[in-house]
């Protein structure tokens, strides 16, 4: 009701939070004039989300780099903490080599790897919709490769499979370099080409995996890091 009605007297307003229903609605709004032209009131009819048609293209994930600044709490005490060497840092080889099987051989087309907690989520082509936690105790030994059946890598991947090993190459100096600024998660996504990592100071950057693979090191750590 605060916007400005077009001349013509007809508004749909964006999407919002009915406070009756509690759900996203829209509302269609026609001005009523008299014969003269006056306004004499509004005709409105809301419409839940739900009950409309689908109307727009569906939504496609932007690719270009994107950072987001986390808890303020932690950004402002990021001095006062230095990275504790966790299981899977003492083994971080071994368990990105298993990482790069399951991406590559078995399946897997979503990782999320938390080096400071040594656990992995993982997403497989055969099963999509549920996730597989993977401890540490899997991260080190290599039968868990043999849990998922080896599988072909997909076609329609925007990450070619030649580019998982580098990818997940360029994580360790970002977990091992500097003892204040670390890494502490990061995923990979075969389909939509996306990197993620979220570094010590709770800052997250989103990038296309080709651009990740030309980040030097002075970009994450500064030209004197």
């Amino acid at each position: 009701m605060k916007e400005a009605v077009p001349s013509w007297g007809f508004l749909l307003s964006d999407a919002y939070i009915s406070l009756f229903a509690g759900r996203p609605s829209i509302t269609a709004l026609q001005v009523v004039r008299a014969d003269n032209g006056a306004v004499v009131g509004y005709l409105g009819a809301d419409f839940d989300l739900r009950n409309l048609p689908l109307t727009a293209e569906l939504y496609e994930e932007p690719s270009h780099w994107r950072q987001i600044k986390g808890d303020p709490a932690i950004r402002g005490g990021v001095f006062q903490q230095c990275r504790i060497e966790s299981p899977m840092d003492r083994s971080l080889e071994q368990s990105l080599s298993i990482m790069e099987e399951l991406l590559t051989q078995r399946g897997v087309f979503q990782c999320l790897m938390h080096f400071s907690s040594s656990q992995a989520t993982i997403w497989t082509v055969n099963d999509p919709f549920r996730y597989r936690l993977l401890d540490q105790e899997a991260l080190s030994d290599p039968d868990v490769c043999l849990v998922y059946p080896q599988t072909p890598y997909p076609i329609d991947a925007a990450i070619p499979q030649q580019c998982v090993s580098p990818l997940l190459a360029a994580m360790r100096p970002l977990r091992l370099t500097d003892e204040t600024f670390y890494l502490r998660l990061a995923s990979i996504n075969l389909f939509n080409g996306m990197i993620s990592v979220t570094f010590s100071c709770d800052g997250s950057h989103y990038m296309h995996y080709d651009e990740f693979l030309t980040k030097s090191h002075s970009f994450w750590f500064g030209a004197g890091g």
